[in-house]
């Protein structure tokens, strides 16, 4: 731990947020003088975030909690070029109305995590695309790009990867890490901010911010970056068998993002604690504590406060009632995660086996196979043993649906349509 004087910083390195800054005295005297303002940059790729941004987020959420004024920049400008930072290939090339679509859904995220407004501390959201797409090109060529050394721009890592493995950079990505840097100095003129926060992979791009800064004559910039996170087994972030976590409730549940939380690995519980709840330190420190199959409490709880956070607290408490009767009770509830299929199907009888892979339990009906020997497969908290079993209407619950289960903790509710 460092003896930051600063709120913001002291909170950041206590919580596990920091892995570099720029220059930390000068920035923890900055914090210390008055609020100062600081963006993260979010690409619309997606029409939703996942999981791995949420550390990005808590960090916005802290900054403005400590005082200070945080900016959620929408790249509505960089996101029809793509970050190639430490991408094997180039991104799909979106249209300007599937990158709008993208961030009307991200948008609807910040507000769970940020008071926007026009005070002094309230939070604001911007889109690059408002100076960006105004660019004239040989102006900004002569005005901006001038202060680039090639040389240096080939030295960064993100960089040397991809031309180490001899896989193609286009001059389209090469152009990435200027938009980015002239995103710092245009918030800098237009707002005030002298911080730019993201993950460690983009400690390159943020630092070619600055040091255009420095060239273009704004005040001093600072840079801080986050650790990129993986879990105690070495999986990344936000990643599981059945693909990304969401933070969008359409694309990912709120019991499922509860789930998600739930699984955690034990050795993972007080990190995890630490960056996605405002639980006090001292409680974590209590939570951590725990051990043997008390850890699961802890769980439980980081799996209530996170999803609080993004989706409410009734429907935290809604997903850990289901986990809890699901789990505890064997009920059949009904706001498990569904996959629906066609009525006609089930009518005509459908395997097992293909059930399983229908609902995203089982990659393949080999795999089902499998879970099946080793007495891991139930239809309606009741084992499967003969893998050429064909369902039916006649396996339909109460609710409509059948509960097709993996194991004990992984659930999903086949309803016809």
């Amino acid at each position: 731990m460092r003896a930051f004087k600063s709120d913001f910083l002291r909170t950041l390195d206590e919580r596990g947020f920091i892995h570099q800054i720029s220059d930390p005295e000068g920035l923890d005297a900055a914090c210390v003088k008055g609020p100062i303002t600081a963006y993260i940059g979010f690409d619309a790729t997606a029409t939703s975030l996942h999981v791995g941004s949420l550390i990005q987020i808590m960090m916005l959420h802290w900054m403005q909690r400590t005082g200070h004024r945080p900016i959620s920049l929408m790249g509505g400008g960089t996101t029809m070029i793509g970050d190639p930072s430490f991408k094997d290939e180039a991104r799909k090339l979106l249209t300007v109305e599937a990158i709008e679509e993208n961030m009307a859904g991200i948008r609807r995220v910040f507000a769970r995590y940020l008071a926007y407004g026009d005070g002094p501390t309230d939070a604001m959201m911007i889109n690059n695309a408002d100076w960006l797409l105004k660019l004239n090109y040989v102006e900004f060529l002569r005005d901006v790009g001038r202060h680039f050394s090639v040389n240096r721009m080939l030295s960064f890592e993100s960089v040397k990867l991809r031309l180490d493995r001899e896989q193609s950079l286009s001059f389209l990505e090469f152009n990435y890490m200027i938009l980015q840097g002239y995103d710092f100095v245009e918030l800098a003129r237009r707002t005030g901010c002298v911080l730019q926060m993201g993950g460690s992979d983009q400690w390159g791009n943020i630092v070619n911010g600055i040091d255009l800064g420095h060239k273009m004559g704004t005040p001093q910039l600072f840079a801080l970056t986050s650790p990129l996170l993986t879990t105690a087994s070495g999986a990344k972030m936000g990643k599981t068998a059945a693909g990304a976590v969401w933070l969008n409730a359409e694309l990912t549940s709120p019991y499922e993002f509860w789930q998600f939380w739930r699984n955690t690995e034990d050795a993972d519980v007080e990190r995890f604690l630490k960056l996605y709840t405002t639980l006090p330190l001292t409680e974590v420190a209590r939570l951590a504590a725990l051990g043997g199959a008390e850890i699961n409490e802890a769980k439980k709880l980081l799996a209530t406060e996170v999803t609080a956070m993004l989706h409410g607290r009734e429907a935290a408490d809604a997903a850990a009632e289901t986990a809890r009767r699901t789990f505890e009770e064997g009920a059949l509830a009904a706001d498990l995660p569904t996959v629906e299929i066609p009525r006609a199907e089930l009518e005509a009888g459908l395997g097992v086996l293909a059930a399983f892979v229908r609902a995203g339990l089982a990659a393949s009906n080999g795999e089902a196979r499998r879970s099946v020997d080793g007495g891991g497969l139930k239809v309606n908290d009741e084992t499967v043993t003969d893998p050429k079993r064909v369902l039916g209407l006649a396996d339909l619950s109460d609710v409509g649906a059948i509960k097709l289960s993996l194991g004990r903790k992984k659930h999903v509710l086949l309803k016809p349509v």
